[in-house]
């Protein structure tokens, strides 16, 4: 594989050093676009679903279209390390390891410029806003998606406490369903020597607080799992002689499919509902950073797994998915795909720690299980049209 390591590492450590926030990958974008444009795609589109970039090379002979996902944005987190490449964007940082995603998708491009499809075709899909759970919704919406209709998706994560380089799978869901709820209650105001002429929601946002987390049942290895995490409360103003009228309640939500976790978000509202109502609250609801759970098709699984054995690398297959979200489950919902992990190290810091890193040891590896699965699907359609 004619791959220039180097290259790919300096530009990693690029975009890691110009970090930027979900929706506000503008610069992300333009690094990524002039990294990609000599590899010359047939076809090239970008500003989709707000700074994506897609890449498509084509064949004349009918088959297969594939398509690989990446992710590009950072997080709030202000980065801890000291290496020359920190994070120059105070409070900005990657620590999902997006900027080595970023990367793999490059090194493919290079790869498929020297090895052009021999069937059907081939799509690479620099997405923005993951982390917030809007990029992938936005992608599937714009107008300038709507003719690419893949029959094949894929994407990897990196996983911090697994060896590098091992192959990480699972069969049917391989990450959770999440969403996150506003509850909202509205009272009345009064003075707060006079608490009986308001209505103030305190007692009603304790008891919401108190019954929804004993909803909570977190047991991964269960398949009605159900995880209720309290996230954000506000109630009043830091101002003493007012008796607060309003409060707000925000819990993370997650099981292991769509369905349940409709389930739990109907249960929460039922329940806020209820004891608002008892409290002569009104109650709003909101949702905010919906992830759709991933669910691994067969096919595209056995895919993954042809292209470890291909490469000689450990697989673990998960015996229960993960909990995060990842809002690649929008995709696979839509088409047949498959998520996967690559392991980033047993002793790397966790995803979303300050002081993460992406290893750059796997950038060849992740690189070379994209392009081995592209093939093997190039082959057996050939293989069929023959």
């Amino acid at each position: 594989m004619n791959i220039d390591l180097k290259l790919l590492t300096n530009f990693r450590k690029e975009l890691h050093a110009n970090p930027e926030l979900s929706e506000h990958e503008k610069n992300t974008s333009e690094r990524i676009l002039a990294q990609i444009s000599k590899t010359k795609p047939d076809e090239l589109l970008t500003q989709v679903g707000g700074y994506g970039i897609i890449a498509t090379w084509k064949s004349e002979k009918a088959g297969p279209h594939v398509l690989f996902r990446a992710d590009m944005d950072a997080l709030p987190i202000e980065e801890e390390n000291t290496f020359d490449y920190m994070s120059k964007n105070k409070g900005v940082s990657h620590k999902c390891g997006h900027d080595g995603h970023s990367t793999i998708l490059c090194g493919v491009a290079d790869f498929i410029s020297q090895n052009k499809p021999e069937s059907g075709k081939i799509s690479l899909l620099w997405q923005p806003a993951e982390e917030n759970g809007e990029g992938a919704k936005a992608i599937l919406e714009d107008p300038k998606f709507k003719n690419i209709k893949p029959d094949f998706v894929f994407a990897l994560h990196n996983l911090p406490g697994y060896p590098l380089h091992e192959v990480v799978c699972k069969e049917d869901v391989f990450t959770a369903a999440v969403n996150s709820i506003i509850i909202s209650l509205k009272g009345k105001t009064s003075h707060a020597a006079e608490p009986e002429h308001g209505i103030n929601p305190a007692l009603a946002l304790a008891k919401i607080l108190e019954e929804s987390i004993l909803m909570d049942y977190n047991k991964p290895e269960k398949s009605d799992m159900r995880v209720v995490t309290p996230v954000f409360l506000e109630m009043g103003k830091k101002a003493y002689g007012i008796s607060a009228g309003n409060a707000e309640i925000h819990l993370t939500l997650r099981c292991w499919n769509n369905d349940n976790l409709r389930k739990l978000e109907i249960d929460i509202e039922d329940l806020a509902t209820s004891i608002a109502n008892k409290h002569n609250l009104k109650v709003n609801f909101e949702y905010t950073q919906t992830f759709h759970s991933n669910i691994n098709n067969p096919e595209a699984l056995e895919f993954v797994k042809n292209a470890c054995r291909i490469n000689k690398l450990n697989l673990t297959e998960r015996e229960y998915p993960f909990k995060w979200g990842e809002d690649f489950g929008l995709f696979t919902t839509k088409f047949k795909g498959c998520m996967f992990g690559l392991g980033s190290g047993e002793n790397s810091p966790a995803l979303h720690n300050p002081d993460y890193d992406f290893p750059d040891e796997i950038l060849l590896t992740g690189i070379q299980m994209f392009t081995s699965i592209y093939t093997e699907i190039c082959k057996k359609s050939l293989t069929q049209s023959a």
